[in-house]
């Protein structure tokens, strides 16, 4: 063998154990992680991705589950209108709608109000001036001036016009320029007005969402002119409008 010969069979030999140390014997266009087992990687098993987290379609806002189960499977706007205390004549109020898988979410507020003069009851009598606690369809509305838009009966009547001062003298003029009767006591389907009492007289009436006159009311709980005009244009008897109202601590039982 001459040395030329030689040399090129040392120079080969090199090339080759080069090529086989950086994947030589692979089809072309293949790297090392292509010959592992699915789900694999190089240092072991591969953990599946986790799932995103589930969405949950949100509760009313400050009602616990004994409140919550009181509103009515087919209800889709609730007016919730919180006091503070048992005691207190102001109030808290939002107005919930409930939107597919989403759950519930405020549509409106919220809004300061004022309630009865010594709070809320769960047994409310004529003349107590508190405001009675629980959930009550929303079903009918009036007032002395034209119809703003509401889609709920409406019932424009100069009987509604009011006069006189309330428990902080304030003027009470104007509070029944728009009502929206809260069905405590009374009959749905007809005028705030009508007097019909189904419990009786001595369990009180005429329990109505109206316009505030700056101070505590005998059992209604008023807002402002502005919010009332609000609440008659969102209201939709299609969707079985309640309202839920009560002290913080009651809600969320």
């Amino acid at each position: 063998m001459t040395v030329r010969k030689a040399l090129a069979l040392v120079i080969g030999a090199v090339v080759c154990t080069g090529l086989l140390g950086t994947g030589c014997g692979r089809p072309p266009g293949t790297s090392s992680l292509d010959s592992q087992t699915p789900g694999t990687s190089a240092s072991g098993p591969v953990s599946p991705r986790p799932a995103p987290p589930r969405a949950f379609p949100r509760p009313l806002p400050g009602l616990g589950p004994t409140t919550r189960a009181r509103v009515p499977d087919a209800t889709r706007q609730v007016l919730v209108v919180t006091g503070a205390t048992e005691t207190s004549s102001r109030a808290r109020v939002v107005l919930y709608e409930q939107r597919p898988a989403r759950g519930w979410r405020a549509v409106a507020g919220p809004w300061p109000a004022h309630n009865g003069l010594r709070g809320w009851t769960d047994d409310h009598w004529a003349g107590d001036l508190h405001t009675p606690t629980g959930v009550f369809r929303l079903s009918d509305a009036g007032g002395r001036l034209p119809d703003p838009g509401t889609r709920l009966p409406y019932d424009q009547d100069p009987e509604f016009a009011v006069s006189g001062t309330g428990h902080l003298g304030e003027p009470l003029e104007g509070s029944f320029d728009y009502v929206i009767a809260i069905d405590y006591n009374r009959v749905p389907g007809t005028t705030p007005l009508d007097k019909t009492r189904p419990l009786g007289e001595d369990r009180g009436g005429g329990v109505w969402i109206h316009v505030d006159h700056d101070g505590p009311t005998n059992a209604c709980v008023s807002l402002s002119e502005e919010h009332m005009r609000t609440l008659l244009t969102t209201l939709d008897p299609d969707k079985e409008p309640v309202v839920v109202m009560g002290p913080e601590s009651v809600l969320a039982q």
